[in-house]
C-alpha cells in the first residue's frame, strides 16, 4: 500500500481541538543495516484497511481505551519544570498488562507529548519492563494541560494509538502561532512547500539548509530521513507520517498528506544531522471542503428507478 493511501486512513483521525490539539503519521523505509541508509519502503503498520480507530470509527489518540487496549498512566499530574521518572501500562483485552510488542520504526513504543496549545512537542521512546510497565524520564517544562499519545502495535494485535491528558500546575499562558512556512532551529532553516487540500492527497516538500547551504547528508532517524506529525486545531487526534519511497538524504524530504477538512494545522518535522535530532515547526492552513458522507440510497419503485422528492 502506498504512502498516500496510508495517510488517507490516518487523515480521518486528523480532527483536533480548538485550543490546541494536533497530530501526524505515515510510512517510510527501514534503515539498511549494512549501509546506514533507509532501505526500500515497507508497509506501515497503520494500514489503511485497519487504521488506529477502525474498530470504533474513532480517530487514533482521542481515546484512552480502544480496540480492547487501555492506557493507564501512573499519574496524570506532574510538577512543572522538573524531569522525573514516569511510568504507564497498556492493559490488553484480558485486563492484564501487555508485555509483547512488535518493533515499528525501530521502537516498540513511540510516545508523543505536547501541550494542548501545541507548545513543548516531544517525541520519546520509553523502556519496557518485564511486568509490562513502561518507564521514561519525563519533564513538562511549562504549566498547562498536555496530551500524551502511546503509539504501538501489540504482538498479534492491531496497531493502536491511545491518548491521555496530563497536567502540570502553575501560571498557564497559552502560546499563539501565526502562519509560517519557514522554521529555524539550531542554525538550520527548513522551508515547507505545497498546500494541504482537504479530502485529497497533498504533496508536501520540506527543504533543509544550514548557513545558506543545502544539507545533502541527512542521517536516518528511526528508519527514515524525516518524521512528520500534523496537528489540526480541534480535538488533538494523532497522525504519524513518513517520507515517500523516493526519499534521499536531502536537501528535500517529500511527504503525501491527506487531511479531512479545512482548518489550521501545526506540523512538526523530526530530522537528524550531525548526530542530533531536531524538530522544525510550521503552521499552515488547509483549504477545500471535506468529502461529504454518501447519501442514503433512494427507495426504488420496483423497476430499477427511484422516485424524486
Amino acid at each position: 500500500m502506498n504512502t498516500a493511501a496510508k495517510l488517507s486512513a490516518y487523515g480521518a483521525a486528523l480532527v483536533l481541538v480548538a485550543g490546541g490539539g494536533w497530530a501526524i503519521g505515515g510510512a517510510a523505509g527501514p534503515v539498511a543495516a549494512s549501509s546506514g541508509a533507509p532501505a526500500a519502503a515497507h508497509s506501515d503498520t497503520h494500514d489503511a484497511a485497519e487504521p488506529a480507530g477502525a474498530a470504533t470509527g474513532l480517530p487514533g489518540g482521542l481515546a484512552s481505551s480502544l480496540n480492547g487496549y487501555t492506557l493507564v498512566p501512573s499519574t496524570t499530574t506532574l510538577p512543572t519544570g522538573t524531569t522525573q521518572p514516569f511510568t504507564f501500562r497498556v492493559l490488553g483485552p484480558d485486563g492484564a498488562p501487555v508485555t509483547a510488542y512488535d518493533v515499528e520504526h525501530e521502537k516498540r513504543m513511540h510516545l508523543i507529548v505536547v501541550r494542548r496549545d501545541t507548545a513543548g512537542f516531544q517525541h520519546l521512546h520509553p523502556q519496557l519492563a518485564a511486568d509490562g510497565s513502561w518507564w521514561i524520564q519525563l519533564g513538562l517544562p511549562q504549566a498547562g494541560s498536555y496530551r500524551m499519545y502511546a503509539d504501538f502495535k501489540p504482538t498479534g494485535g492491531q496497531a493502536t494509538t491511545l491518548g491521555v491528558d496530563l497536567s502540570t500546575p502553575g501560571d498557564y499562558r497559552p502560546a499563539w502561532y501565526p502562519p509560517t512556512r519557514e522554521s529555524e532551529v539550531d542554525g538550520y532553516r527548513v522551508r515547507l512547500d505545497g498546500d494541504l487540500v482537504a479530502g485529497r492527497s497533498s504533496p508536501v516538500r520540506l527543504t533543509v539548509t544550514k548557513d545558506g547551504r543545502e544539507v545533502t547528508d541527512l542521517e536516518p532517524y528511526l528508519g527514515a530521513y524525516g518524521h512528520l506529525v500534523a496537528l489540526r486545531g480541534g480535538d488533538l487526534a494523532y497522525l504519524h507520517v513518513h517520507p515517500d519511497e523516493s526519499a534521499t538524504a536531502g536537501p528535500t524530504i517529500d511527504f503525501h498528506t491527506e487531511v479531512p477538512s479545512p482548518g489550521t494545522y501545526r506540523l512538526f518535522l523530526d530530522f537528524q544531522h550531525g548526530g542530533e535530532v531536531r524538530t522544525a515547526e510550521f503552521t499552515v492552513e488547509a483549504q477545500g471542503t471535506a468529502p461529504a458522507a454518501p447519501a442514503p440510497a433512494a427507495e426504488g419503485d420496483g423497476h430499477g428507478h427511484s422516485h424524486g422528492g
